[in-house]
Parts: C-alpha cells; sequence; structure tokens
C-alpha cells in the first residue's frame, strides 16, 4: 500500500494537470503538488478531517482527534491530542497565537499556542464548528463562537470568567461559520445567516436554494473575499453577498446593515470548497459521473475551476481534475478548500491527501510552452522576465529551440537563431557548428557565424570553405567576398583553390575569387594578372587602391584592350607614375589605341604631347578624320608641310584648304574650293574671312562663265564688294538663274548699307552736340581762382594792387603763385598742364593793377 502511495506521488505533476480535455492547448492557470514530509507520515495512519490556514504555518486535524501544526512543506512542528475521535474544524486569530478546536465527542478547546492561556469545554452533543475573534489576541476581543445544535458566543468578563450567550438555535445543526471583522456568518439546515458582533443584530438571512440534498452531506462552504463581501457555495448554487450599510431614512426598526446578493449562478457539479482570486473565484467542486460501460454512477476526480462570476451567470477561466488518493471513497463533506491570501496558495484536503495548488509564475509558464514546443514563445517570455525567473536560463532554452529546430529540419531558422541565442560566446559556437557538420548542414550556418566579436578558430571557417569548394563555387565567391581574410588561413585556401583550377583551369569563379585571395594576401601582381584576363570591372579600382601603376606598365595594351576609357582617364590621372613617353612606346604596336591616348591627351592640354602632334597627323587621317581639322587648328607645333602632304596624299580637301590659307597661299585654297568642291558658298566664305580683294578678283574671274556661281555671288558680296564690278563683266544673253532676285537683294543692301551709314552720322553728330553743350555748361559754371592757391583771381576790394597770369588753355594764376621762370627760358608755361603731359600752354596775359 505504501509503495502504491509512493507512486502516486510521484506522478503527481502529470495527473493533477490532467483535465477532461487534455488535448487542449489552454494554459492552466494552477500547478499543483501534493504535501509531503510529515502530512505522507500522518495520513498513512490516519485520515484528515479538516484543516486552517495560516501565513505561518498549517493547523490539520485527523479522525483520530490529533492536531499537528505543520510548516508550509507539510513537516511537522507541533502535535495536540485532542480527543479520541474525528477534529471537526480547527479556527485561528489573524496573529497566529491562539487556536481553537472543537470535536465530535463535544470537546471545545481554545488555547494560546505561545502563552498558558486555555479554555476547556465539553458539550454533551457533537460540535461541529469553531470560530475564535480574528483579533482574539487582544484582550477586548476575548469571544469565539461554537456550533452544534445551536450557536454560541463566548466572551470572557472583566473577571476572566467566560460566559456564553446562544445566538441562534431551532433551525437543525450549524454545520459551517466564518468570522471576518465585526461579522459572523453561518450556515444551518434553513440557510446563512450574518451576525454583526457590534450592534448584537442579525442582519440577514440567505435561504437555501435545494432543500433536497442532506445539508450533513452536501455542506454549505462560506468564506469572506473581503470585510464586506460574503461568498456562498451551497449544492450548486453560488451567491456572491455584499454587506452594505442602510440609510438613516430606513433603518427604523431595522439593522443598520443589510445584504444585497451582487452575483448568483450554477455550476455543473456539488459545491466542496470556495476561495477568492483577485476578482475571479476558485470552487473546489464534487464530481460524480455515469460509467459507459455500467451505467452506474461513480465518484469522479474532483476538479478546481477558476471561474468568473457575472450578475447571473459565470465564465470558466480554466478547469483541472484533480487525481487525489482514494477519490473514489470520497464524499462531497470529505473535501474541503483552504487558502492563504498572503501569497495565493490554496489546500485541497481530502481524507487521504492534501494537494497544494499554486498560481503559476514565470518558470512554470515556460515549462508549459517548452512542454508544448513553442520554444520561440518560451524564449520571449524568458528575456522580457529574466529577472523573475529562477529556474530557467536563457541559453537554455534558447539551445533547446535550435536542437528542436534541427531536429524538425529547419536549418536555416536555427542557424539564424544562433546568432541571437550563441551571442559572443564562442566555445558555443564552435560546438554548434560541429553538429551542423555532422547534419551535413554547414552551408545553413554559413551566413550567420560571426566575424568580428567574438572570432572563431581558423579552422571553423576554413571548414565551411571547403564545404562549398566542394560542392557550390559561387557560395564560396560570396563567403570569401563577404569574410576579412583574416578569419582563415589564406594560403590554405588558395592552395585549395589552385587544385580547383587544376580541373577546370578557365573557370571564372574560381578566377575573380583567387584574385580576391591574392588580394587579401597584397600579392597584388597575380591579382591584377587574373583581373585583365578577366577584364573584370575591379581592375582599375585594385590598381588605384594599392598603387600598383609599377605593375601595370607591361600591362597598358590590355588594360586599354579591356576599357580604353578608363585606362586613358587613369593614365593620364598618374602622369607622375606613368610617363607619357611610356605610354606612348607601349602603344607602338597598337596605333588605334595610341591615337586614343594621344587624343584625349591632347584635349587636357593643346601643348604637354607636343613632341607627338606630327605622329598625330597620320593617327588622326587614319582614325578618327572627323577631328582632324580641329586638332590642325587647335594646335600650335604640328609641321604645316608635313600636314599638307598627308591631306593632299589622302585628298582631304577642306584640310588641305585650311592647310593652304594658313601657310599664306590663299589663291590656291580658294581655287581648291572652287574646283574640288564647287562650292561657291564655301568659296565667298573663304573669301570673307580672308578680306582680300584679289581673291574677290579670283573669285569673279573663275564664276563669271558659270551662271550658278553668278547667281550665289551677286547675293552675297554685296556688302564686300561693289557688285558693279561682277554686273559689268556679265556677257550678254547669259541666263543667271533668280536674277531679279539677286538684284532686288543687291538694291535692298544697298539701302541698308545708306541707312545704317545715315543713322550712325546722326547718333555721331547728337553726341558731339551733346557732350560741347555739357563742356560748356561746366566751364561757365566753374568760378575764376587761382589753380594754385584755390582763392579767388580777383581781389574782392577792387582798390586793391593785383597781378593776374592767364594761359593759353584757360587756367589763371595770381603771378606770385607762379614758380620763377629759369635763367635759361624766360618763358612760362601752366603747371597743371605740364603735370598732366598736356604739353605746356605759355602765357598769354598777363593783367596787373
Amino acid at each position: 500500500m505504501a509503495e502504491a502511495e509512493e507512486q502516486e506521488t510521484g506522478s503527481l505533476e502529470e495527473s493533477t494537470d490532467e483535465s477532461e480535455e487534455e488535448e487542449s492547448e489552454e494554459e492552466p492557470k494552477l500547478k499543483y503538488e501534493r504535501l509531503s514530509n510529515g502530512v505522507t507520515e500522518i495520513l498513512q495512519k490516519d485520515a484528515a478531517s479538516c484543516m486552517t490556514v495560516h501565513d505561518k504555518f498549517l493547523a490539520l486535524g485527523t479522525h483520530y482527534g490529533k492536531v499537528y501544526l505543520l510548516d508550509v512543506q507539510g513537516n511537522i512542528t507541533q502535535k495536540f491530542d485532542v480527543s479520541p475521535v474525528k477534529i471537526n474544524q480547527i479556527s485561528l486569530d489573524e496573529s497566529g497565537e491562539h487556536m481553537g478546536v472543537c470535536s465530535e465527542d463535544g470537546k471545545v478547546q481554545v488555547f494560546g499556542l505561545y502563552s498558558g492561556e486555555e479554555f476547556h469545554e465539553t458539550f454533551d452533543c457533537p460540535i461541529k464548528i469553531i470560530a475564535v475573534h480574528p483579533h482574539f489576541v487582544r484582550s477586548s476581543c476575548k469571544q469565539f463562537v461554537t456550533g452544534g445544535k445551536k450557536l454560541l458566543l463566548f466572551e470572557r468578563s472583566w473577571m476572566n470568567r467566560w460566559k456564553s450567550a446562544v445566538l441562534h438555535e431551532g433551525e437543525g445543526n450549524i454545520r459551517s461559520v466564518k468570522w471576518r471583522g465585526h461579522l459572523i456568518a453561518w450556515a444551518n439546515n434553513m440557510g446563512v445567516k450574518i451576525f454583526d458582533i457590534i450592534s448584537k443584530q442579525r442582519i440577514t438571512n440567505v435561504p437555501r436554494d435545494d432543500i433536497s440534498l442532506r445539508p450533513d452531506m452536501y455542506p454549505c462552504s462560506l468564506c469572506w473575499k473581503d470585510n464586506v463581501t460574503l461568498i456562498i457555495g451551497w449544492g450548486t448554487s453560488v451567491k456572491v453577498c455584499s454587506v452594505k450599510e442602510r440609510h438613516a431614512s430606513e433603518m427604523r426598526d431595522l439593522p443598520s446593515r443589510y445584504v444585497e446578493i451582487v452575483s448568483q449562478f450554477e455550476t455543473e457539479f456539488y459545491i466542496s470548497g470556495l476561495a477568492p482570486l483577485c476578482d475571479q473565484l476558485v470552487v473546489l467542486s464534487y464530481v460524480k459521473e455515469i460509467s459507459e460501460k455500467t451505467e452506474r454512477e461513480y465518484c469522479a476526480r474532483p476538479r478546481l475551476d477558476i471561474i468568473q462570476p457575472l450578475s447571473e451567470t459565470c465564465e470558466e477561466i480554466s478547469s483541472d481534475a484533480l487525481t487525489v488518493r482514494g477519490f473514489q471513497e470520497n464524499e462531497c463533506r470529505d473535501y474541503h478548500l483552504e487558502y492563504s491570501e498572503g501569497e495565493s496558495l490554496f489546500y485541497i484536503v481530502s481524507p487521504r491527501d492534501v494537494v497544494v495548488a499554486k498560481e503559476r509564475d514565470q518558470d512554470d509558464h515556460i515549462d508549459w510552452l517548452l512542454e508544448k514546443k513553442k520554444y520561440e514563445e518560451a524564449l520571449m517570455a524568458a528575456e522580457i522576465s529574466q529577472k523573475n525567473i529562477k529556474r530557467h536560463k536563457i541559453l537554455d532554452i534558447g539551445l533547446a529551440y535550435i536542437n528542436h529546430l534541427v531536429e524538425r529540419g529547419d536549418y536555416d531558422i536555427a542557424a539564424r537563431k544562433c546568432q541571437k541565442i550563441l551571442g559572443k560566446n564562442a566555445a558555443l559556437w564552435e560546438y554548434e557548428v560541429y553538429k551542423f557538420k555532422e547534419i551535413g548542414q554547414l552551408k545553413a550556418i554559413s551566413p550567420y557565424l560571426p566575424r568580428g566579436d567574438p572570432v572563431l578558430k581558423p579552422l571553423i571557417y576554413e571548414m565551411i570553405l571547403h564545404e562549398f569548394l566542394e560542392s557550390d563555387y559561387e557560395g564560396f565567391a560570396t563567403l570569401i567576398r563577404e569574410w576579412p581574410g583574416d578569419l582563415y588561413n589564406n594560403s590554405v585556401i588558395v592552395q585549395a583553390v589552385r587544385d580547383h583550377l587544376k580541373k577546370d583551369s578557365q573557370n571564372k569563379t574560381l578566377l575573380k575569387t583567387l584574385a580576391e585571395l591574392y588580394t587579401y594576401d597584397k600579392n597584388y601582381g597575380n591579382a591584377l594578372e587574373i583581373y585583365l584576363t578577366l577584364r573584370h570591372k575591379d581592375v582599375f579600382q585594385l590598381i588605384h587602391k594599392h598603387n600598383l601603376f609599377s605593375s601595370i606598365k607591361d600591362k597598358i595594351v590590355l588594360l586599354m584592350d579591356f576599357d580604353s576609357e578608363k585606362a586613358v582617364d587613369m593614365l593620364l590621372d598618374n602622369e607622375d607614375k606613368i610617363s607619357i613617353k611610356k605610354v606612348v612606346e607601349e602603344l607602338e604596336d597598337r596605333p588605334e589605341l595610341q591615337h586614343v591616348y594621344l587624343h584625349k591627351l591632347f584635349k587636357r592640354d593643346h601643348h604637354k604631347g607636343q613632341r607627338y602632334h606630327e605622329k598625330q597627323i597620320s593617327l588622326y587621317a587614319e582614325y578618327d578624320r572627323p577631328n582632324l581639322l580641329p586638332f590642325l587648328r587647335d594646335s600650335t607645333h604640328c609641321p604645316l608641310e608635313k600636314a599638307l602632304e598627308i591631306c593632299q596624299q589622302r585628298n582631304f580637301v577642306e584640310e588641305t584648304v585650311y592647310l593652304l590659307s594658313r601657310m599664306g597661299n590663299s589663291r590656291s585654297a580658294l581655287k581648291m574650293i572652287m574646283e574640288e568642291l564647287h562650292d561657291v558658298d564655301k568659296a565667298i566664305e573663304f573669301a570673307k574671312e580672308q578680306d582680300d580683294g584679289e581673291l574677290w578678283e579670283d573669285l569673279i574671274l573663275y564664276s563669271i562663265d558659270k551662271p550658278p556661281f553668278i547667281t550665289g555671288l551677286l547675293n552675297n558680296i554685296g556688302t564686300h564688294v561693289d557688285p558693279i564690278l561682277l554686273i559689268h563683266r556679265i556677257k550678254e544673253g547669259m541666263e543667271i538663274p533668280n536674277l531679279r532676285d539677286s538684284l532686288v537683294k543687291i538694291l535692298q543692301d544697298y539701302n541698308l548699307q545708306i541707312l545704317l551709314r545715315e543713322g550712325c552720322k546722326k547718333i555721331l553728330v547728337a553726341d558731339s552736340l551733346s557732350l560741347l553743350k555739357k563742356m560748356h555748361r561746366t566751364q561757365m559754371k566753374e568760378e575764376n581762382i587761382c589753380e594754385s592757391c584755390l582763392s579767388p583771381i580777383l581781389p574782392s576790394d577792387a582798390a586793391k594792387p593785383f597781378s593776374v597770369v592767364v594761359f593759353h588753355c584757360r587756367h589763371m594764376f595770381h603771378k606770385e603763385c607762379l614758380p620763377m621762370p629759369s635763367m635759361n627760358s624766360a618763358a612760362q608755361f601752366c603747371n597743371i598742364c605740364s603735370a598732366k603731359n598736356r604739353g605746356p600752354g605759355s602765357a598769354i596775359l598777363e593783367m596787373k593793377k
């Protein structure tokens, strides 16, 4: 028997957590454990009949009349032999220093646990209930009530004698009582009463609902939620009653308080106990079910429900079926529910078992999530409540989560979670990498490996690189690009790549990756050679970044072939590192590339490559004729004779015309335009540019027998040559296209010239007259003063003698203000005009008085 009970104890967590909906995903609100240690010993030989709970300890009564004081773990701290028969009820005051006990043989004891204070009384009938005043420790509150056939109130008088008073009788046995503050609630066969100890009045009577149930088999359960809220459970009915103050105008002969039922509802099963939980209720229910096989009624496991009371119904929050020892033989009256308000602990008491229900904490919540394999939610809950959890560690949950994902085949998610879970723990990272290697999933974890803090052993990174190199060249190249080169042994990986290139020497991905590895290893020459072979866009960046200009002096042709524009820009930007001469020499066998380079050089600076201008004439003629003429015009260093020779050989008329005109041979140039190009407009334009009368004469002579040319000349020479010269030379009878229009245009041009001349003449005359008037006004306004001392030239007193000198330039001086003439020349000159280099003005008038 004992062995069986041990097995039951070991499986309590599983059995008590089960419910009728075993597959439900809803998390339970409470957790359960069996109260063991001393309780196990007691219940092996005895049976629990009642229990009461204090914040500091527990008091357990048995069928053999014993009362045990227990700590919260169930260890026995004290034992009292009260009676040889069943203990019906135990009551403690709020301080936990006084205890009241009543038994089936009528014995009542109230005594101090830590003092000699004691009360003994034996009645002639069983005493079912006892309740001591909550503040019994106070001298003014030495009161308690007992109940059998009647409810008695005991009070200690001023002479330390106990006196009793009957509060109620005549309605059957008193079977339940609860004392809270100044209110005592009890239940008898007819209903529930509440008594006010201060006013000595009974303030309510709540009648029983289902009178068909035997009150001794289905006793009433009472509990106070607070000082004014009483919860009544009887049969399948629950009532929440609120004690309220009556208004003074309503009192008359009524009690000062009254009770209002604020909530009333029915439950599915019979109630064995009630307890408050915040604004909810914890209900212990006795369950009877009918067997499907025998169709007989049997006692099922009791249920502990958390419900939310509403006005006329309730909402079930959670429901657990509890496997307590001997539940098959228990009746409704055998179960009790006691609770500790301070810690929200609920004790389910049955004859053979005591189970403790606790509100689940965050650790329990995480346990449930892990059990349901909700690892991500468990990890999140642990992170949020990391200061409150005691049994769990975030890292352990995270590792379990990774293992779960791996087992499920979600390798990528598992690898991604490693970043967050493993953090900076290098040892764990390495451990997980080897686990992924064992299952052949190194590729999955590679994107998430730490690359800075922490840094793993080089072997780890090399292992992953080898894995990619064997099966995925693109992935291998990506890792080489993304991973810093100091994470692994570069030479080992270089050798591995070279070995693979022996099998596939033209693989561009491997070649490019090898170039990057050479770059990490500062072997820039080999890297550059590969980049050029691959014609890779990063070649120029590599050269600039690592200053590899000394390495590309013999690779200029390759660079130009790859991207001539970028290559030329780079070479010109770095003339100090690779000279123009060196570039031209390297490109000697590739004149088309040589031309591209020299052309760009000429565009930047017309003088830097002057030594190559002669060479450029041939290059332009061969590869870029459209830019030859602009080059000839802008260059001041190319030999004209050489250029003329090349242009004449290639029959480049426009270029030859330009060179002939630049060399002073305008007549030959004009002749070529007329004979080779047959373009009168260009010939006229050329003649205009040269502005040479002989050229116009040659042009007229050449055009005189060509009517189209005559039309062109008539239309264009009116402002440069007298049209009469051309008109007189036209042969009579020659047909000239559009002659009338041309003559009209000549006349219009002539009239326009006349109008322009007249207009300019009028403007000139008007401006001259305006300036003359302005000068005259200015001179008239000036006062005659001595230009030397700036005093009036004439004295204010006309009677005084004075002497004035006036020069031809109209400047006047006092004679005494002029310097004395030199001995060599007696002539005097105006000081002002001499100083301004206007030529000396000689004196024309000397006035004296």
